[in-house]
Formats: structure tokens, sequence, C-alpha cells
């Protein structure tokens, strides 16, 4: 059981992630890119600091300088940079392409895994990689014969692809901690006071730019939907979804985050139909199941290394005996 625990906690971390899309189209029209942001993250607050208790501070006194730099890189990319590009994104894209836009996560993640952590790679995730960036031409319509092509629209996507884009330095970024404090052979931090550490730096960066936003007047005018968009984006997308992330890439490599972090375009996809009512056409689709077939690819690529190299440790040990 100890070994599905780790991919079980990414599989709900970006399951929860997916429905940020969905949560951000209820109030991405009615209130400020970091209005939103600073309103959710101040949920999550809301239930992380209490829970949390007398202990986090204990903890957060325990923690290195160099480690404080990439919990603020985390929260950076993570949080502040991801919801920017991807609420500003919302603007002018669909849900569902913002949706599948950001299954360019695993791609990006492997990418950066491959050239930053020097983790292996074979056919079978290049194959994924290929496919993934296939299936984002086809959602933008690069590869249609036809001219039906808004700068507008365009440029939404590119914002959306950003999004994703952070989210992979996140993704990287949490993993060279977990390694550093693995191999420094330190006890890790703890999933629930990482999280709290993430969101209030976070919420700190949102909270300025907020005041820009007219944030009372808005918060005012909004009803109860918005407020349980919020409160879910709060809660949910931001809290239990970090804790999950922060207990799982504890225990999986980058390339198995990676491909676990195609849940999210899968699962905006699906709501962005089932919730929203929006209807994608066929180049919508075909490029949704490219990316999530790239996803998988990239996912069994990384199993199929991992095999390899227990094989080889295995021989090794053998022939030493």
């Amino acid at each position: 059981m100890k070994k599905w625990k780790g991919p079980v906690c990414l599989f709900f971390a970006f399951l929860l992630a997916g429905t940020s899309v969905i949560s951000a189209r209820f109030v991405s029209e009615k209130l400020g890119t970091f209005t939103i942001a600073s309103v959710s993250l101040f949920f999550a607050l809301l239930l992380l600091l209490p829970v949390c208790g007398k202990k986090l501070m204990e903890n957060l006194r325990e923690i290195s300088a160099k480690d404080y730099v990439l919990i603020l890189f985390q929260a950076i990319f993570g949080i502040f940079l991801f919801r920017m590009f991807l609420l500003y994104g919302l603007h002018f894209t669909s849900s569902v392409e913002a949706g599948v836009l950001t299954g360019a996560t695993p791609a990006v993640t492997a990418l950066l895994a491959m050239a930053l952590l020097k983790e292996p790679v074979n056919g079978k995730k290049l194959v994924g990689i290929i496919g993934t960036v296939g299936g984002i031409l086809m959602i933008q319509g690069l590869l249609s014969a036809g001219n039906g092509f808004s700068l507008k629209h365009f440029g939404g996507n590119m914002l959306v692809l950003c999004a994703a884009a952070s989210e992979s330095a996140f993704n990287i970024s949490s993993r060279v901690l977990v390694v550093k404090t693995a191999y420094s052979q330190k006890e890790p931090i703890n999933p629930l006071d990482q999280t709290a550490l993430v969101s209030t730096i976070a919420f700190v960066l949102c909270l300025i730019p907020a005041f820009f936003e007219e944030p009372v007047q808005r918060l005012c005018e909004i009803g109860l939907l918005e407020w349980l968009a919020l409160l879910w984006y709060g809660l949910f997308v931001t809290a239990l979804a970090f804790v999950f992330w922060y207990a799982g890439i504890k225990r999986c490599g980058a390339f198995t985050a990676a491909a676990f972090s195609g849940m999210m375009p899968f699962t905006s996809m699906l709501l962005s139909v089932i919730i929203l009512g929006e209807h994608p056409g066929w180049q919508q689709w075909l490029g949704g199941i490219l990316v999530i077939f790239g996803m998988v690819l990239i996912g069994t690529g990384d199993i199929s290394i991992r095999m390899t190299k227990a094989q080889e440790l295995k021989n090794g040990e053998e022939m030493a005996k």
C-alpha cells in the first residue's frame, strides 16, 4: 500500500487543481485577477493556520535560508504567476481550451526534469512530449486549413500556456527541495506547514496589486454562487490540493508528477462540458486526446525507466553475491 500513497496523493492534487478553471470562470468577469487570488488564499489560510497551530512557528525556525528561497519560488510560480496568467487568459479563451492547454504542464515538466534534474528519458517520454505539443497546436488551430484565427484568442491561449509553464516550474522547484532535503538527511517539511507558508507568501504578493482593482466595491456586488466559487478555490483548489501535492511529491519523481499533472486538463475539459455547457469542436477534442495520450506516455515511460533501474540494481546485487 505504501508505494501507492504518493501516486494517490498526486492524483487527488491534480484532480482538485483541474477544477480551478471552472471555479475561476464563475468570478473572472466580475472580479479582478488579484482580488480572486487574494480572497481564495485568505479562505485557504483560514483553514490552514488553525490546523497547523503553534507547531507551525517551531517548524519554520528549522528551515534554512536556501530552503526559504525555494519556497518563495514555489509561491511565485505555483500560485502568483499561475493564477495571474490563467485568470487573464480566461478573458480571451474558452474554459475547455484553457483546461486542455494546461495539459502542456507534463511536457514542460518533463523537459525541465531532463535539463535541471538530469532525469533519464526514453522513447515513450519523447513521443509523449511530441504528442502534447501536437495537441496544443490542434487546439490553437495552427494545424487546420482554415483561417478563422483571432489574435485575442491566440493571446488568451498563450497566457494559459504561460500558466502551464509556471505550474511546471513549481513542480520542479518542489522536487528540488525534496531531493535537497533528502540529500542533507534532514526531516522533510510537513505538507500542511509548507502549504501554509507558500499560501501566506502568495497572499502577500497578490494583496498589493489587488488594492488597485476596487476589491471592496466589487466583492459587495457578487452573489452567493461567486462566493461559493471563491470558497472552493481557496479550500479545495489551494489548501487541500497543495497538501496532497506536497505529500505526493515527497514519494514520487518529477516525471511521475508530470504524468499526473495531465489530470488537470482532463478534469477541466469534462467539467467545462458538464457544468458550463460548453461545446468544444472536433479540433479541441482531438487536441485534448493528444494531450492526454502524451500524458500517459510520459508516465508509462517513467515507470519503464524505474523498473529497468530496479532490475539493474537487483542484477548488480546478485552478481556481488
